[in-house]
């Protein structure tokens, strides 16, 4: 294959990987992904999609393909919770350990859903190539340099000929062992491994019936010799997942676990010598909490396991990532396209990097507390899932309205028009059509006014024009081009009619006035210069 030039190279084609190119394609930004397995997962990993996740499958347009996936209503399950019994054949008595909130009608206008990447990695593969994106599967990258203008990866092909590709930037989503980030010498920081499990996908007819049509995310089973075992319920039971621990430090390994130790575990957690077991497939992994201590070395940037890796507990993981990938997609877009500053670039990690932080220390939170040795003071920290994933707060030079002193996590979910948080959720009627402000978000930045912000329109319009920046205004009122719902708009953001919310492509608030103000020419611009990566109009104080 002929060695080629392009903006953007992803390394890594998981989910991370795939949404990556993905959103970039959508963003029209060319982009060739490099993956070294052969094809998409054949393992049903990751399978619970939050509600953001959706949230951005939606903007990007796939989220039809990827609900269409689902198999039944798996909502009820994720509201079932994290239980815990002795056996599945006393789930009668199980008690939850978990109940966590993750979406509501006046959250979000997507709820969470159970999928496993084996299914939708193959649209995220084909919405990337309908968008332009080269997806190479069966390449492997071999070396990475860079210099003030690009960087140079040499790969290796399916045929194994190897070739150059050239590229303005580079995205590392290759895993929580990542060749790329070793490459680049960035340290990882954390507890390391904290255990070490087996999935085990396995058939049974009759644990359906045994489990007498409870529903759960997880259920710990107590009983199983020598282990703590857990049941998922979003894989779906053809085939079921088991997942055992087992302990090195004992001298145990994987290969200890044969098909038949495998079945014995099982029928012990199930609480039934009979059972008719059928192992399928077996996967050790590890559970680890670290950190990267950078998310960007110049010209690439990491993503997903790539950057922070943490205990299951939660899934957070895949979903991390995904956000990951489109909090730097747009920014690549921009600074590529030209609207955009390069310091717009430098805002992914001073984001994501306290988001992944913050995310990995709750995963090992909830780790604790479902393996039994967590303290009250592990218990008091613990915050909702629904604000892990929906209501993280970003600090950056690109909310020039922020607050330096806010948590990434709040006790409470709060969502409501803070600059660094996710817009707040409103149903609008445009033209005779429903949709949420969410769906105002994508590929451009958006200014959001009352039926009294006339100045910010005309305000707008010269920002725009002057930065050379994609600004669309909208007035929401019963007089406006949008008219809310459900529920009034300007309380929901936090302003009065006369104020004006500036929200950028990735439905992040960045800016707001409460009420009208002598100079939003001066108050607009300054915060739209700063939310593009720009330095502040000459004149005006920073």
């Amino acid at each position: 294959m002929d060695d080629m030039t392009i903006p953007v190279l992803v390394v890594g084609g998981g989910p991370v990987g795939l949404s990556t190119a993905m959103f970039l394609g959508r963003h029209g930004v060319p982009t060739v992904l490099v993956e070294k397995r052969e094809a998409t997962s054949l393992l049903p990993r990751a399978p619970g999609l939050q509600a953001r996740t959706m949230e951005l499958f939606r903007a990007a347009g796939c989220v039809k393909e990827v609900r269409a996936l689902e198999k039944g209503d798996s909502h009820p399950y994720f509201e079932g919770g994290i239980i815990q019994t002795a056996t599945f054949a006393r789930i009668d008595e199980a008690v939850t350990l978990e109940a966590p909130s993750l979406d509501g009608p006046l959250v979000s206008p997507e709820r969470v859903m159970g999928c496993g990447q084996d299914r939708y990695e193959k649209v995220l593969v084909a919405k990337a190539t309908e968008a332009g994106c080269g997806v190479r599967f069966g390449t492997r990258l071999t070396s990475l340099t860079q210099d003030e203008d690009g960087v140079t990866a040499v790969v290796r092909g399916p045929d194994g000929a190897s070739y150059t590709i050239r590229a303005q930037y580079v995205v590392a989503a290759d895993g929580a062992s990542s060749f790329v980030r070793r490459q680049l010498g960035v340290e990882r920081s954390g507890r390391g491994t904290v255990f070490n499990a087996l999935s085990i996908y396995f058939r049974a007819p009759e644990l359906e019936g045994l489990l007498k049509g409870r529903k759960f995310i997880l259920c710990y089973a107590t009983a199983a010799r020598g282990s703590l075992m857990s049941l998922s319920r979003l894989h779906g039971c053809d085939p079921w997942l088991a997942t055992p621990l087992y302990f090195p430090d004992k001298g145990e390994t994987p290969e200890d676990f044969t098909d038949d130790r495998c079945v014995d575990i099982i029928r012990t957690a199930a609480g039934r010598d009979d059972l008719d077991v059928e192992v399928v497939w077996k996967v050790p992994w590890q559970g680890a909490q670290l950190v990267a201590e950078h998310f960007r070395v110049q010209r690439v940037f990491l993503a997903g396991d790539a950057a922070h890796v943490h205990p299951p507990a939660g899934g957070f993981g895949a979903n991390t990532g995904i956000h990951d990938a489109h909090n730097l997609a747009w920014k690549l877009a921009g600074v590529l396209h030209g609207w955009a500053g390069p310091d717009l670039l430098d805002t992914y990690e001073a984001e994501r990097h306290r988001v992944g932080e913050a995310m990995a220390e709750q995963a090992m939170i909830r780790n604790r507390i479902r393996h039994g040795y967590a303290d009250e003071a592990t218990r008091a920290a613990m915050v909702d899932d629904i604000i892990i994933t929906l209501g993280y707060r970003y600090h950056s030079t690109a909310v020039p309205g922020g607050d330096a002193s806010a948590p990434a996590l709040s006790p409470r979910l709060d969502l409501t028009g803070r600059p660094g948080t996710r817009a707040p959720h409103v149903w609008l009627d445009r033209d005779g059509e429903r949709i949420s402000t969410i769906d105002l978000f994508w590929d451009s930045y958006v200014l959001l006014t009352g039926a009294r912000g006339g100045r910010w329109a005309e305000a707008s319009e010269r920002a725009a024009k002057q930065l050379g920046v994609p600004l669309r205004h909208h007035v929401v009122a019963q007089t406006g081009d949008l008219r809310p719902l459900d529920r009034p708009w300007a309380p929901a953001y936090g302003v009065t009619d006369g104020g004006a919310v500036l929200v950028r492509p990735d439905a992040c608030v960045a800016w707001r006035a409460a009420e009208p103000v002598d100079d939003p020419d001066t108050e607009l611009g300054g915060a739209l210069a700063r939310a593009a990566g720009f330095a502040v109009p000459a004149g005006e104080a920073r």
